[in-house]
């Protein structure tokens, strides 16, 4: 079985439609990162977020995962009031955040065309992901965000991708790790209600207390 490092090579060649969509970005904004987005964070970390994908203007744009985004507006600025961060964050990643026993990574490393990537694209990635976890010594919590996420932790355990409950607010035991589920911090579902500030904080003052 091939060794995968923790993060994917920024020209990551597994995926040829999402090569051809960095391809796209990369001779449209020469300025923009347009690679596989490496994890963010503590290497140390008992918590591990893990999000969807890259989006095209956010972390695609900026090489650093949930930043340039709505999305990352509010997990950030949520890491920061339950102390999982320290410093200041900025949408274009010029700043000094720092993030405390904790680490940000995705289930797939490239923006996928309409936030949307395939399951064989998440299934060359899920080595890299199933990597990053084994190289955390001390986790303990894992955050999914929306089913995605979800579905993908599971299946770099090695369990079924039926085998967490599904939902806002879910938590189980996956192998030696306890998992909290939460929708996507995505616009559309802080826009619609779907998911509210408090709703979103409540899941990380839970994992704060696992790790008390």
């Amino acid at each position: 079985m091939t060794a995968y490092p923790p993060e994917a090579p920024a020209d990551c060649p597994l995926c040829p439609r999402l090569v051809a969509y960095r391809a796209a970005n990369a001779q449209a904004h020469p300025g923009w990162f347009n690679g596989a987005v490496a994890s963010f964070g503590d290497d140390r970390a008992r918590l591990l977020i893990v999000g969807l994908a890259p989006g095209r203007t956010g972390a695609n744009r900026t090489g650093r995962p949930f930043t340039g985004d709505h999305a990352g507006m509010l997990l950030y600025g949520t890491l920061l009031k339950t102390g999982f961060a320290t410093g200041r964050y900025d949408p274009d990643g010029d700043d000094d955040l720092a993030l405390v026993d904790c680490m940000i990574s995705n289930a797939v490393r490239c923006a996928p065309p309409g936030n949307k990537p395939e399951t064989s694209e998440e299934a060359n990635c899920r080595p890299f992901l199933r990597s990053r976890i084994a190289a955390l010594p001390r986790l303990q919590v894992i955050v999914t965000l929306g089913d995605v996420s979800r579905r993908n932790v599971l299946r770099a355990l090695g369990l079924k991708a039926s085998a967490g409950i599904a939902g806002h607010g879910s938590e189980f035991r996956a192998g030696a790790y306890t998992v909290l589920n939460s929708y996507h911090c995505s616009r559309l579902n802080t826009n619609t209600g779907r998911l509210t500030p408090a709703m979103f904080e409540a899941v990380f003052a839970r994992a704060k207390a696992l790790l008390a």
